[in-house]
């Protein structure tokens, strides 16, 4: 799961086992033609992400599907193929401090072995601060700080202040050494 300012993406890796892959797989080929078409593709990872709960401070988000890739068939009857799915979700408005978004996942929850993680945040507003996950990893509530817009700017702009002031200050300094330094 990746945080941004203003956005919220999942990244669902599903490694369907040996044990489970025929139930898998029927499931999404509805035709029983051995091949996933990108319909029935698109209809699985829908199904998907409609069983993904998501929320901000309470909130909840709307997920969008927005990609999926199906291995073969026969990689999955084998365990190793994966199906990734990747969902987004728009946030709010969001003030500056602390926030918590919660992720629940309810699809197929028998038989399923979950882990979820927060990736580390790519812009420098976001702070993850803490994971907390139930047991069977359905659940992630992801504590994170968010700065405000301006905190990179205002930052920069003090910085640069301040070093423009202190330039000034060694100028003044030195004209005054110079008007004070005995003629020969």
């Amino acid at each position: 799961m990746a945080i941004e300012p203003h956005r919220v993406e999942l990244v669902l890796d599903l490694t369907p086992g040996t044990a489970v892959a025929e139930r898998v797989i029927a499931e999404i080929d509805r035709d029983r033609d051995r091949s996933i078409s990108a319909e029935e593709g698109r209809a699985y990872a829908q199904q998907v992400v409609g069983a993904l709960v998501v929320d901000i401070d309470g909130r909840p988000l709307r997920l969008t599907l927005i990609d999926n890739e199906f291995p073969a068939i026969d990689a999955m009857m084998t365990g190793i193929g994966t199906v990734r799915l990747r969902a987004q979700a728009s946030l709010p408005a969001l003030n500056g401090g602390r926030h918590h978004l919660h992720y629940r996942n309810t699809h197929q929850p028998s038989g399923s072995v979950y882990l979820a993680n927060a990736l580390m945040p790519s812009n420098d507003r976001v702070a993850v601060t803490s994971q907390h996950r139930d047991v069977d990893q359905r659940e992630l509530t992801i504590d994170y700080t968010l700065r405000g817009e301006n905190a990179t700017l205002i930052g920069g702009v003090v910085m640069i202040g301040i070093g423009a002031a202190l330039a000034c200050l060694a100028v003044i300094r030195r004209r005054s050494s110079i008007a004070q330094a005995p003629s020969h």
